[in-house]
């Protein structure tokens, strides 16, 4: 499969991929990964091995969707959903706190 990664155009195979990802170890996972094999990889650190360029050329998306295409299982990390927004009355309501307890 014929794909671009980093301006520069690359064939790649699963075989191929498989073979040169062979013997390597993976490095600890911090966001996006592919399996490939039975190991989890940083995306990064596939996109290096297979294209001999240095991780700050490409973008993990451009290697997510080389993996992707050739039929690799990719992995994004789980986000928190935000927080919801307070409207102006809460914010101030928690920026004075609760009221303290009446003594009798």
């Amino acid at each position: 499969m014929r794909c671009v990664i980093a301006r520069f155009p690359f064939d790649l195979t699963k075989s191929g991929v498989l073979d040169s990802m062979k013997g390597v170890k993976p490095e600890p996972i911090t966001g996006e990964s592919v399996i490939i094999g039975r190991c989890h990889y940083p995306v990064k650190q596939v996109g290096e091995v297979i294209t001999r360029q240095d991780r700050r050329d490409f973008t993990s998306g451009e290697v997510t969707r080389a993996m992707a295409r050739l039929g690799f299982t990719c992995r994004t990390p789980e986000v928190a959903p935000a927080p919801r927004a307070l409207s102006p009355l809460q914010n101030a309501s928690a920026m004075l706190g609760s009221p303290a307890p009446l003594e009798p």
